[in-house]
Formats: structure tokens, C-alpha cells, sequence
């Protein structure tokens, strides 16, 4: 599988998780969406990211163009240390 067709099929996948998420809504208002998100997006792909990479912090952050600092910041803030 190509770039173009892995980011359009990842793209495909949260477009359909925001939809149903404003789906089930069912016209409650909220705020900070922005920041829900990013928050909830944030830990399963870091989790998924380290059990591809055996767990390898450095490798981890490479593939997320992240330091290996602030990746560690990032595994705290979501209780992975």
C-alpha cells in the first residue's frame, strides 16, 4: 500500500469516528472538541506506535518526528511511564 492510499484509508477511519461521534451527540453541546480529540487520538496511537516498535522509545518518537522527550512527556500526561 502506497502513502496516498494508507492516508486516505486513515483519513476515511476518522472521518467516520468524528461522524459517529457527533452523531450520538444527539445535539448535546460541547466545547474544546479540538482538544477531545487530539487527547483521545493521542494515547491509542502512542500505545500502538511502542508495541510496533518493541516498546522502543526512540524508534517511537523517529516515526512520530517527535524527541524523545517529549514523547516521554506525552507517555506521562496519558500514565504510559
Amino acid at each position: 500500500m502506497n502513502n496516498t492510499q494508507s492516508q486516505s484509508a486513515l483519513y476515511h477511519h476518522v472521518e467516520q469516528a468524528v461522524h459517529d461521534y457527533l452523531h450520538n451527540l444527539a445535539g448535546e453541546n460541547t466545547t474544546n472538541m479540538y482538544e477531545l480529540f487530539l487527547h483521545e487520538l493521542e494515547k491509542p496511537l502512542l500505545i500502538s506506535l511502542l508495541k510496533h516498535t518493541n516498546h522502543n522509545q526512540s524508534k517511537t518518537a523517529k516515526m512520530l518526528g517527535l524527541n524523545r522527550g517529549t514523547l516521554r512527556a506525552k507517555m506521562k500526561t496519558h500514565g504510559l511511564l
